[in-house]
């Protein structure tokens, strides 16, 4: 009797396994084909154009000062001298600061960044939660992200209703 109730046991798992339903996007695909993200890359592409154009400027500006710094070092004074090294200090203290701002971990980018797409990305996992419950899917996997599948057969892919959920 213990081994018929220690097959059923083990038996009873792999049933349920077997009967999964799994689905999977391609992300990048899906947001490639929405006009919210495509509208939301060329608006954070000017963001940083506007601001590289900033940072370049800094940058050649420091350039222009540090050239004729060199240029007339040795005709300077001490005073002179220490407070040009002291300018120039400052400038590149600032260029690093504007550079961290704009594009660092937690600058204005990032921000933006998250600003614009939150809002494209909860409507897709929506569209994806719809679809998963309409096809009654277990798991919706990410093709596209850290996730490997290796192998996955074309009828699985959701992509097109999720797209299609979202009226593209």
């Amino acid at each position: 009797m213990k081994k018929y109730f220690l097959f059923a046991l083990l038996l009873f798992p792999a049933l349920t396994f077997a009967q999964l339903k799994i689905g999977y996007i391609d992300s990048n695909a899906l947001m490639d084909q929405l006009p919210d993200v495509q509208d939301a890359r060329q608006r954070l592409d000017a963001l940083i154009q506007e601001w590289q154009t900033e940072l370049n400027r800094l940058e050649s500006e420091w350039k222009s000062k540090y050239d004729d710094y060199e240029k007339r070092k040795l005709i300077m004074s001490e005073q002179t001298r220490a407070e040009t090294e002291s300018e120039l200090v400052k400038l590149e203290n600032q260029i690093a600061e504007y550079r961290e701002k704009k594009f660092g971990t937690n600058g204005e980018l990032f921000q933006k960044q998250d600003e614009l797409m939150k809002p494209v990305q909860n409507k897709v996992f929506n569209a994806i939660k719809e679809v998963a419950q309409e096809d009654d899917l277990d798991f919706v996997f990410d093709r596209s992200g850290d996730i490997m599948i290796l192998y996955a057969k074309d009828k699985y892919d959701i992509t097109a209703k999720v797209l299609a959920k979202l009226k593209i």
